[in-house]
């Protein structure tokens, strides 16, 4: 709705001298008529009165993943298309992004992702396909976020089969090796209580 600096003046008894101050320091735009008239829009000016709160901005998160520092170039392609898609919905964003297996528990930058959530900064999370956030237990973290009201979006992009397959095989062998220092740990124990 616009109204005249009268009308302005009637409702909320603020000067014409008021109105082009904040229209000097920037704080207004008012719209102007063929004939040169100021037109305030009234939710500026009560915006400006603290009358109305303004809309707090999407709290959208765009989190992306690689396993290797092979797979770089991988990873600014899918920032690349998070990024598109938050655009396209209009939504101001934060990336977080990191090159880290998807088996590593101890991820810096999904860890990140997880405080803002449960700090309540968070309102929706994008990835491009499961994944990306999880190789394993990907339903937990959807409820862990579901159950802080975040709404969990997934793109559903199709990874490049070969990219797929060898991110997988790389997982893999970090499991492997997991579970192998775990038993080579407890049989040098063992070894180590035999000979002692």
């Amino acid at each position: 709705m616009l109204l005249t600096i009268k009308k302005v003046k009637e409702l909320y008894d603020i000067s014409r001298i008021t109105l082009i101050n904040w229209e000097k320091e920037g704080l207004i735009t008012p719209v102007r008529t063929p004939k040169g008239r100021r037109r305030y829009k009234k939710e500026d000016i009560e915006k400006l009165l603290g009358m109305l709160e303004e809309k707090p901005k999407p709290k959208v998160v765009l989190y992306a993943r690689v396993s290797t520092k092979k797979q770089e170039e991988y990873l600014k392609n899918q920032i690349r298309r998070l990024e598109e898609y938050a655009n396209s919905q209009g939504w101001q964003y934060e990336v977080i992004s990191e090159i880290a297996s998807g088996v590593n528990e101890n991820r810096r930058g999904l860890l990140k992702l997880l405080n803002k959530i449960k700090r309540g900064e968070v309102e929706k999370v994008v990835i491009e396909y499961p994944d990306r956030l999880a190789r394993f237990g990907f339903e937990y973290l959807k409820f862990f976020m579901e159950s802080f009201g975040v709404e969990l979006i997934v793109l559903d992009g199709k990874e490049d089969e070969e990219d797929a397959n060898k991110e997988l095989a790389e997982d893999l062998i970090a499991i492997v090796t997991s579970f192998a220092a775990r038993i080579y740990g407890q049989r040098s124990k063992e070894h180590d209580s035999n000979t002692g």
